[in-house]
């Protein structure tokens, strides 16, 4: 019994030492980053590598506001991602508790049309796409691009299959109680989704965030532009400066640590509870 027991003592010792290591390889380029942030541009290629600058180079964090309008980038980025967000967590539950819990002539086919569309690339439709909205005149505007991202098929099809887990014996109780289609999705589907609506929370934010082609195909005038397309000019400008570069890059991704971390709780529960009901 006792060797059984340290052998199982030694294999997640192993299993852990494994993704331990594992999870230390990832870091290693987030660490370079930071740790060419800090550098002269001379010293950011040096071999060996010094992960720990002598003399760190704060300036770099103070130079980047003032060489290009960051800040303006930053909350323009911050205002579509928020935005998108949240349009997308309305309409993607609202459309899943529609596929999930309620029974209408034609759903099936219409949900799986409405999930092929993820197979379809953005480019394949981007140039008629962009001709409808600039026929509305909307190029050039935030609205087009929270037109664009509002919606997401990818996003309603993860909601769903999280709604599928959830008895149909709830909802049948709260329609016998009297709540409406509404109420039952406001105040009692959506408080059980929380892992499932933080898990696309998530994917939304990082997608918005880090969304060069979309802000580029269809922001012209520069005070519109997010942190990707302020970025791309900022390497134009300043290509030799890699360690002012390294440090616009590090500021860029604080917003998205910052949510993972806020919500990771969520997404591994989402990860936990699927496993369980699957």
């Amino acid at each position: 019994m006792k060797s059984v027991k340290a052998g199982s003592i030694i294999k997640m010792a192993l299993i852990y030492a494994l993704l331990i290591s594992a999870a230390a390889l990832l870091m290693v380029p987030f660490v370079w980053l930071i740790s060419a942030s800090l550098k002269l541009d001379r010293d950011v290629f040096t071999i060996p590598i010094q992960w720990l600058p002598r003399n760190p180079v704060w300036t770099n964090y103070v130079d980047i506001w003032t060489r290009i309008p960051l800040l303006t980038f930053m909350q323009n980025t911050a205002r579509l991602t928020v935005v998108i967000t949240t349009f997308q967590l309305l309409t993607s539950s609202f459309a899943a508790y529609a596929f999930s819990k309620l029974r209408f002539a034609g759903r099936d086919i219409l949900f799986l049309a409405y999930i092929a569309t993820i197979a379809i690339p953005w480019q394949v439709y981007m140039v008629p796409q962009f001709i409808m909205f600039r026929s509305m005149g909307l190029v050039d505007t935030h609205m087009s691009l929270i037109i664009l991202q509002s919606f997401s098929a990818f996003g309603v099809f993860l909601i769903k299959q999280f709604y599928d887990t959830i008895p149909d014996e709830l909802t049948e109780a709260a329609r016998i109680d009297g709540m409406t289609e509404q109420k039952i999705w406001l105040k009692l589907m959506l408080p059980l989704a929380k892992p499932a609506l933080a898990t696309l929370t998530i994917f939304t934010f990082v997608f918005v965030w880090n969304d060069f082609l979309g802000p580029r195909s269809y922001l012209t005038t520069q005070s519109l532009w997010t942190i990707q397309i302020g970025m791309r000019m900022f390497i134009g400008q300043h290509a030799p400066e890699f360690g002012l570069i390294m440090a616009i890059a590090t500021v860029s991704i604080v917003p998205i640590l910052i949510m993972f971390l806020h919500l990771q709780r969520f997404f591994v529960q989402g990860i936990a509870t699927s496993g369980l009901k699957g």
